[in-house]
């Protein structure tokens, strides 16, 4: 599934090299935490997380097909000040 996403969201994006997928586990849930450029975070979360979603919903499908669990989470590492 990491590297559906990856693939997915490197696609989406206008720096893909910058892109990272960690999956961490939590409670037994998979949570993928998506590291991004912070200038491609409105390309992923899309018009009212319409491009989000969609991701989610995909994910959500494969992982059902898969017998797991998981979820995306974008984190964003904001810059010191």
């Amino acid at each position: 599934m990491q590297e559906f996403l990856e693939y997915v969201v490197k696609g989406l994006v206008q720096y893909p090299e910058v892109v990272s997928v960690t999956p961490v586990e939590r409670t037994g849930v998979t949570v993928y935490e998506l590291r991004l450029d912070p200038r491609d975070a409105g390309k992923i979360i899309g018009r009212r997380g319409a491009t989000i979603n969609a991701i989610r919903s995909l994910l959500l499908a494969g992982s059902a097909k898969k017998g797991v669990r998981c979820a995306v989470e974008i984190i964003e590492d904001r810059p010191d000040k």
